[in-house]
């Protein structure tokens, strides 16, 4: 059985005739019966500590994946945006919060999952491990630029490779995502914008002027 949708969240099933979904393609095939919820901005898509019991995607909008620790400091460990899959745990518990950053509609692939989607499964879940891997090294650098360049340069890549890029998370975001703090983002953004690297469009977007300036930052 489907579990029962959030409060405020708006379900469509899939995988069965007649049933109504985005128009977006699912990572998986589409065969595997799924739901698509919609998220209001800020609203749990998990907890800490309860039974893994699906994979999801993101149709639309961006997730945050975060932890709360020891003395109320939150870390986030990972953004997810469009078309991405998150929820991989090893021992069937989810050891981290996941959140919608801003409106978002989630494709959740209930278990159990049949075997033409475990096979496909595999190379999803390694790609999130190397994005993971790579994360720790760019929170591993001791300058804050070179972890916003960082930070830029991959929501580049994983937006179309596109200079024109739109933020859903916030500067405390970011800042808890690349362990600085909002000021320390700030701070960078405004020395970014002055040295021509980047120009500030809106509240959140923002255009990659110079590119290879960034990448330079961070080999």
């Amino acid at each position: 059985m489907l579990a029962q949708a959030p409060r405020n969240a708006m379900t469509f099933t899939a995988g069965h005739a007649g049933a109504r979904v985005p128009a977006a393609a699912p990572v998986f095939a589409p065969t595997q019966p799924h739901q698509v919820q919609f998220y209001h901005a800020n609203a749990e898509i998990y907890g800490q500590g309860e039974k893994a019991r699906a994979l999801y995607q993101v149709e639309f909008g961006a997730v945050r994946i975060y932890r709360l620790l020891a003395d109320g400091r939150r870390q986030i460990s990972a953004f997810h945006v469009a078309g991405e899959v998150f929820g991989f745990e090893a021992d069937g518990q989810h050891h981290f919060f996941a959140e919608a950053i801003c409106s978002s509609a989630i494709r959740i692939y209930r278990q159990p999952i049949d075997a033409d989607i475990a096979r496909e499964i595999l190379p999803v879940a390694l790609k999130a491990l190397v994005r993971a891997q790579e994360h720790l090294l760019v929170v591993g650098r001791q300058s804050a630029a070179e972890r916003v360049a960082a930070f830029l340069l991959d929501m580049v890549e994983r937006q179309g490779d596109l200079p024109n890029i739109e933020l859903a998370m916030s500067r405390t975001d970011i800042g808890d995502y690349l362990g600085l703090t909002i000021e320390t983002v700030s701070r960078v953004f405004s020395k970014f914008k002055e040295k021509g690297y980047i120009r500030l469009t809106g509240a959140r977007a923002v255009d990659i002027v110079k590119v290879e300036a960034l990448a330079s930052m961070c080999s």
